[in-house]
């Protein structure tokens, strides 16, 4: 029985998809469920499963092509037979495969590592064979970071984990100093594509303005010093600070719904959920997943779901749901040494919190000059409908709540 391969329904808003992957090649047995193709969205990679266990006859659209929801990728061969046949000839290819010599064992891993296109690329920049790389990615894929990582093992070189946001080229020179004068041409992602038209949609179409604040965090420092042990025993997840400025900004959001808004036309839409959008760094860029109904959920159920989203995220994993449906989006740059930036809205959204890295600073508490770990905060909002007088209260709430962490639990 011939079965068509065909590229499934894409997700609301989406037209088109990107074929990045196949991984498997015309004449391949294939499982009931095992992954054939790898599709990228503007914000997500589609995995396209095997309907059934059969041959793979005939691949109709190459690596690089655009595809649509309806299109035929490949045309495969049913039979009940290939799982069978697969368990008999496990046994011989093993006892073969020892006769092979180093050189075909090394082929062949290499081709059954799976790699994205832009990691074939820079495998081929450095004269690399994907089996000497472990894949940390989904499935045993070796991801960017990974093949960065080596080379940084291989050379002592002092590639960091986050030239994962660098555009190729430049994580690249990082690695080794091989790029021509010239430089190297390489075609943005789909995601990249997609951050690239939302960051100049973000500024051509509202008109954004950031107001700052800094929070002293010696209280919430002390807090997490006191029950970090015993929070970490009962709940399996860190308490971290993105659940206490997560709470901190639903109680402000609470005070000031016009953060929370957002413009429809020339209506105000004013959102009656707080789903918390959290800016988290990936192989493929910046994704913000959101946490829905946050101001239901208890701290350890904050930070499990954030763990659990960038996880997600990183290992390719992130559903269009996930990335959808957020009022509000909290991003920290103090992960990477920031000390101060001003963060660009998240259309369709009208604010966006930024949180910076946390430093040692004099300052003066109660008339007398003592050292408190104090952090920059900013909040860039669309001042067309927010005033400059709910930005500063909506960070002075966020300020005050942080610096008397009671507050949070009594939501005061």
């Amino acid at each position: 029985m011939t079965i068509e391969i065909k590229v499934p329904p894409l997700p609301e808003s989406v037209a088109d998809a990107t074929l990045i992957n196949w991984h498997k090649k015309t004449g391949d047995q294939v499982s009931r469920d095992e992954n054939l193709v790898d599709l990228e969205t503007d914000k997500v990679v589609l995995e396209v499963p095997s309907p059934k266990s059969g041959i793979l006859t005939e691949i109709k659209i190459k690596d690089g092509s655009v595809v649509k929801a309806g299109d035929i990728l490949a045309v495969m061969t049913e039979s009940s037979l290939v799982s069978a046949s697969k368990d008999n000839n496990h046994a011989s290819d093993a006892s073969s495969s020892k006769n092979n010599s180093a050189s075909d064992t090394s082929k062949n891993d290499s081709k059954d590592k799976k790699v994205s296109p832009s990691v074939k690329v820079l495998l081929k920049e450095h004269d690399l064979d994907a089996s000497m790389i472990d894949g940390s990615g989904k499935d045993g894929r070796i991801t960017k970071t990974d093949v960065l990582d080596y080379l940084r093992d291989d050379e002592g070189g002092s590639v960091r984990s986050n030239d994962i946001d660098m555009p190729l080229q430049q994580a690249s020179v990082a690695a080794k100093e091989l790029v021509s004068n010239d430089g190297q041409r390489v075609p943005m992602t789909r995601l990249r594509a997609k951050i690239a038209e939302r960051m100049v949609e973000a500024q051509t179409n509202s008109a954004m303005l950031t107001s700052f604040n800094e929070i002293d965090l010696f209280e919430v420092m002390e807090l997490r010093k006191k029950y970090k042990e015993s929070f970490l025993e009962e709940h399996s997840v860190k308490l971290g600070f993105m659940s206490f400025f997560s709470k901190a900004s639903v109680e402000a959001l609470k005070k000031f719904p016009i953060i929370n808004a957002s413009i429809d036309g020339q209506d105000i839409v004013y959102h009656d959920r707080y789903d918390i959008g959290i800016a988290v760094s990936s192989e493929r860029g910046l994704m913000v997943p959101v946490i829905k109904n946050l101001d239901e959920l208890s701290f350890a159920e904050i930070e499990r779901s954030i763990a659990e989203l960038a996880i997600k995220a990183k290992n390719g994993s992130i559903t269009m749901e996930d990335l959808t449906g957020g009022t509000f989006t909290i991003t920290n740059g103090g992960t990477f040494g920031s000390l101060i930036s001003t963060p660009i809205l998240n259309s369709p959204q009208s604010a966006i919190l930024g949180m910076h890295g946390i430093k040692e600073r004099p300052v003066v508490v109660d008339g007398k000059i003592v050292i408190r770990p104090m952090m920059y905060v900013a909040l860039t909002y669309d001042h067309r409908i927010i005033d400059g007088r709910e930005a500063v209260l909506f960070l002075v709430s966020i300020k005050e709540s942080l610096e008397d962490p009671e507050r949070l639990m009594l939501e005061i």
